[in-house]
């Protein structure tokens, strides 16, 4: 598809860096959270919504400078946006592009909302998640989280 000119780019190129684009519509805050950058943590970082895309009806890209993702970071976007590609930019350039994958098992990723579960006591145990179809199946108490993965990270 090619790009009127007039349209411009929407976010500036970086030099080095982690271009995270085909995020599902309005989940760019989310893809955020989900690894770890927050207001208060110290990347710059350059968010696009709901734009438009050839492959999408609307995506979000998140640009990162001077930070490469971990491959448990890049697992831990497939839960939110499984169409998401990763781009390992170097000096201005695609150094590698990689798609994402929903891992099996989340291990001290998400907090089980299950007060009595015993991943949330004063025992020395990280929670564990098993990725299902229709959610995070917990391996402790069998709750299982089927919305808003986001609101329960820790």
């Amino acid at each position: 598809m090619k790009r009127d000119a007039r349209e411009g780019l929407l976010i500036s190129p970086i030099r080095n860096g982690t271009v995270i684009d085909h995020i599902t519509g309005g989940e760019a805050l989310n893809v955020l959270k989900i690894i770890g950058i927050t207001g208060a943590t110290t990347e710059s970082i350059s968010v696009a919504t709901n734009v438009k895309s050839g492959k999408m009806v609307k995506k979000d890209i998140v640009k990162i400078e001077n930070r490469e993702l971990k491959k448990e970071e890049v697992n831990r976007i497939a839960l939110i946006a499984p169409s998401a590609s990763i781009n390992i930019i170097r000096n201005y350039e695609v150094f590698e592009k990689k798609g994402v994958e929903i891992p099996g098992i989340l291990v001290g990723v998400v907090r089980c909302p299950n007060p009595g579960c015993i991943s949330n006591t004063n025992e020395p145990i990280d929670s564990k998640f098993e990725v299902l179809q229709k959610g995070l199946h917990c391996l402790y108490c069998d709750w299982i989280i089927t919305k808003d993965i986001t609101s329960h990270l820790i």
